[in-house]
C-alpha cells in the first residue's frame, strides 16, 4: 500500500507550455518563417556592427579603383570583394552600412505610426458615433491615395532628406494600425471582462488602455512586422527617386539611384543594393506570415 501511494505522489502531469513556447512550437511550423526569421537576424546582426565588418569607410573613394568589378569577375581585385561604384566607394562597406539605415528607418517608422494609429484607433473605438465617423473617414481619405505618391507629395511639402521621407512615410502607413485597432477594439468592448472591469469602478482610460489595448496586441504586432517591410521599401523607393536619403548617404535606394546610368557597364553597382532590399523585405513578409499563424488562434493549427 506505501509503495503505490508513494507512486501515486510521485507522478506529476507534465507543466503545460508557456506562451512563449506555444509560440514559438506554432511559428516554426511554418518553414518559411523561419527561414525569415533567421535572414532578419542576419542583417539586424550585419546593422549593428557595420562599422566592425565594413573593411572601409563608406565614403572613403579610392580614385585608381572607378568601378572595379567583383573579385571573382574578370578584372577584379581582392581588396573590393563585391567591386567599387563609379566614385571607387567599396561596394560591400556601403551595402554593410547601408543596412543600418534601412533598420533605423523601419523601426523608426514603425514605431512613430504604431504609436500614433494605435492611439487613434482606440480611441475611435470607444469615441461617441460622430468622433468615430470623422477619424475613419479621414483615415479613408488618406488610404485613398497611393501609398507612394502620397509619401512623394509630403516629401515635395517638407523637401527632400530622409527625416522628412520617414514621417511621410510613417503618415502614409498610420490608417492601417488605425483601421486594425479600432476593429479589434470594436470586437473587445463588448465581452464580459469589459463590463466587469466597468461595473468594478474602473476609468475609462484605464478600461481603453489597461484592459482592452493588451488583448488587441497580435494583430498589431503582424501589421507593425509588414510595415517594417513596407518602410523599407517606399524608403528606397524614395531614395531612388532623389526624395529621400541624399548622397553621399550609403542608402540602398539611393546607391541604386546614383547608378541608374551605369547600369550597362557595371552591372553591380545596381544589382548588389537591389538584391539586398529584395532579401530583406522577402525575409521580413516571411517572418510577418509566421507570426500571423502563430498570433492568431482561428489558423493555429490543432
Amino acid at each position: 500500500m506505501s509503495d503505490a501511494t508513494s507512486d501515486t505522489t510521485a507522478y506529476r502531469p507534465p507543466a503545460p507550455p508557456g506562451p512563449l513556447r506555444d509560440f514559438w512550437n506554432s511559428f516554426r511550423e511554418n518553414r518559411g518563417a523561419v527561414i525569415g526569421l533567421f535572414v532578419f537576424a542576419l542583417f539586424l546582426f550585419i546593422a549593428i556592427f557595420a562599422p566592425l565588418l565594413a573593411p572601409y569607410s563608406p565614403s572613403e573613394q579610392f580614385r585608381e579603383h572607378l568601378l572595379q568589378p567583383p573579385a571573382w569577375s574578370e578584372g577584379g581585385n581582392w581588396r573590393f570583394p563585391l567591386g567599387t561604384d563609379p566614385l571607387g566607394r567599396d561596394m560591400l562597406s556601403r551595402l554593410l552600412h547601408g543596412a543600418r539605415y534601412s533598420f533605423f528607418i523601419g523601426v523608426v517608422v514603425v514605431g512613430v505610426a504604431s504609436f500614433f494609429g494605435v492611439t487613434i484607433g482606440v480611441i475611435a473605438g470607444f469615441a461617441p458615433r460622430w468622433l468615430d465617423t470623422l477619424i475613419m473617414r479621414v483615415m479613408d481619405i488618406v488610404l485613398s491615395f497611393p501609398s507612394l505618391l502620397m509619401a512623394l507629395v509630403l516629401v515635395a511639402i517638407l523637401g527632400p532628406s530622409l527625416i522628412n521621407a520617414m514621417i511621410a512615410i510613417a503618415i502614409v502607413l498610420q490608417p492601417h494600425f488605425v483601421r486594425l485597432t479600432r476593429a479589434a477594439v470594436m470586437s473587445e468592448r463588448t465581452k464580459d471582462y469589459v463590463t466587469a472591469a466597468r461595473v468594478a469602478g474602473a476609468g475609462r482610460l484605464r478600461i481603453m488602455f489597461r484592459t482592452v489595448l493588451p488583448n488587441c496586441l497580435a494583430p498589431i504586432i503582424v501589421q507593425a512586422a509588414l510595415s517594417f517591410s513596407t518602410a523599407v521599401l517606399d524608403a528606397a523607393a524614395l531614395g531612388f527617386l532623389g526624395m529621400g536619403a541624399q548622397p553621399p548617404t550609403p542608402e540602398w535606394g539611393t546607391m541604386l539611384a546614383e547608378a541608374r546610368e551605369f547600369i550597362l557597364r557595371a552591372w553591380w553597382v545596381v544589382t548588389f543594393p537591389g538584391l539586398c532590399i529584395l532579401i530583406t523585405v522577402l525575409a521580413i513578409n516571411l517572418m510577418g506570415d509566421g507570426l500571423r499563424d502563430a498570433l492568431d488562434p482561428k489558423l493555429k493549427r490543432s
